[in-house]
């Protein structure tokens, strides 16, 4: 489970995601420099569309690792392929899936990234929604940096309850600065010291622009 890990099916789906969203959407973002080049590092999300955990990692080289659900696994063959785009196995609840979340803490021990969306499902209307503690947990046990995304358009591309995508859709996406521990973490003796952390993320993520797009 190291950075380093051949892993080619990984980067060719990378690189087919990356141009399909191009090609189909007209795919833009900006920041994504402020994704950390080495080290292990939090990518906290806004979740809103069906491809939120492909689109977010599209734009950058560094690979990531993913929760899906349990239920995704459902043969050697998905469960092998998920596998391979780094994907962990995690019950719907999983701030209690204690094997998920020893997973999490073993990816960012080996200097891998993790993609995570604190508000925990898709949001209905497409706005930012209250988070869960789980993300402050794991950035406060971790203490690693933490990136804030969020997407523009990719609610109206593929929102929950859609059956298809609309491929008429521009979808941006806006990596902010990270956020360091002595940024979120308000120590332990804090009071509600996780969903503090939380808060703030999620704050970080409402505050990111809609950049400009480019192909406009």
């Amino acid at each position: 489970m190291s950075a380093e890990d051949y892993n080619p099916i990984y980067d060719i789906g990378h690189s087919l995601s990356y141009n399909l969203f191009n090609l189909m959407f007209r795919c833009d973002s900006v920041g994504a420099e402020n994704v950390p080049k080495e080290g292990p590092f939090i990518l906290a999300c806004n979740h809103v569309s069906y491809f939120d955990p492909f689109l977010a990692g599209s734009q950058f080289r560094r690979r990531i690792y993913f929760f899906a659900r349990k239920t995704l696994f459902s043969s050697r063959f998905k469960a092998w392929i998920l596998n391979r785009f780094h994907a962990i196995p995690v019950d719907r609840d999983g701030d209690s899936d204690v094997g998920a979340l020893k997973r999490v803490f073993k990816v960012l021990e080996s200097g891998n990234g993790i993609l995570l969306f604190p508000e925990g499902t898709r949001s209905k209307d497409g706005q930012v929604q209250p988070g869960k503690r789980g993300v402050g947990m794991i950035a406060c046990r971790t203490q690693v940096p933490v990136v804030p995304v969020r997407f523009f358009g990719a609610f109206e591309a593929w929102r929950k309850g859609d059956k298809l995508p609309n491929f008429n859709q521009d979808i941006t996406i806006a990596y902010g600065k990270p956020l360091f521990p002595k940024d979120y973490d308000p120590g332990k003796n804090a009071e509600n010291r996780y969903q503090v952390v939380t808060d703030k993320i999620l704050d970080a993520i409402r505050h990111l622009e809609k950049p400009k797009f480019n192909g406009a």
